[in-house]
């Protein structure tokens, strides 16, 4: 007899409080009734419980659902999961381009394939497509009107085949060479290790570097320690971007909350260069930096 007054069958346990029960057992509750446990699937879930579990993850990981569970698949695709990886503050790129209209799966890869012009076609905002960090682009023009180009023979030109940017900057190498940018942290991603790259290219083709090195330094503003990376602007130790546009490291740093100042990417040659030459510089690019 049980302590309710009424006597279990075989097979029948009391729910207690805390107690697992095996799925398809049968058990009386409080009330007396028999109540017959059957086990759930993740899919049962209501399809906003879904979304939100999916949210949590990542976009890879977001994307591979859809591929492997077509249960999934629409909670995986949704608006509201995919709001949730775009940055807060991706609307003000996009306000006034008809990627405002897409839906949001759409946009999110959009931007990490085709990083959107802002600042009168002088700098880039993308999405590094892993993670949904944000990345930058400083234009050349953008560098010569806001932070500095110390050089006397440049000279702004149309842009060429594979250039981000409508115009670019012709760099003869017959003088003092220094370039320096400026970022305000407040606009990267939190809690991210991020690169800086020297985008340029030869104007006329070549196989070796100039015999003269060049000093790169990535600093926060105010806290400079005098560490460069010094390396030749040789074709054959850069990565290639195509269309001959070519880039080389400057330098790493780290985004903790976004309260940092400035970040400063300078280039400067520790002695004028030896052997003459053009290039044209496209940029200045700043993007998630992994491995470390």
């Amino acid at each position: 007899m049980s302590s309710y007054g009424q006597k279990t069958k075989p097979g029948r346990q009391r729910l207690k409080r805390k107690e697992y029960i095996w799925p398809g057992s049968e058990v009386i509750g409080e009330s007396g009734s028999i109540l017959t446990y059957q086990k759930k699937k993740l899919e049962d879930l209501p399809a906003k419980c879904i979304s939100l579990i999916i949210s949590l993850t990542t976009p890879r990981a977001a994307s591979r659902l859809a591929l492997v569970c077509p249960a999934f698949r629409s909670a995986a695709d949704s608006d509201s999961v995919w709001e949730k990886f775009l940055p807060s503050d991706y609307e003000g790129f996009i306000s006034n381009s008809s990627l405002i209209d897409k839906k949001k799966k759409d946009l999110y890869f959009h931007l990490c394939r085709n990083p959107i012009l802002f600042d009168n076609n002088t700098a880039s905002f993308g999405l590094e497509q892993e993670s949904g960090k944000k990345c930058y682009m400083a234009g050349a023009k953008w560098i010569y009107e806001n932070s500095g180009i110390s050089h006397r023979d440049c000279e702004m030109i149309p842009s060429s085949a594979g250039s981000r940017f409508p115009e670019v900057i012709e760099l003869k190498l017959m003088s003092s060479l220094e370039i320096e940018a400026r970022f305000g942290t407040t606009i990267f991603s939190p809690k991210t290790n991020y690169a800086a790259y020297f985008v340029f290219k030869f104007a006329e083709f070549r196989e070796g570097p100039e015999t003269s090195p060049i000093d790169f330094e990535v600093y926060f503003e105010g806290t400079h320690n005098g560490k460069k990376r010094r390396e030749f602007l040789d074709p054959q130790l850069s990565q290639d971007r195509g269309n001959r546009w070519i880039e080389i490291k400057m330098g790493e740093f780290s985004i903790e909350n976004g309260d940092e100042g400035a970040v400063v990417c300078r280039l400067s040659e520790p002695e004028p260069l030896s052997k003459r030459g053009t290039i044209i510089f496209q940029g200045i690019e700043v993007r998630p930096e992994y491995g470390r």
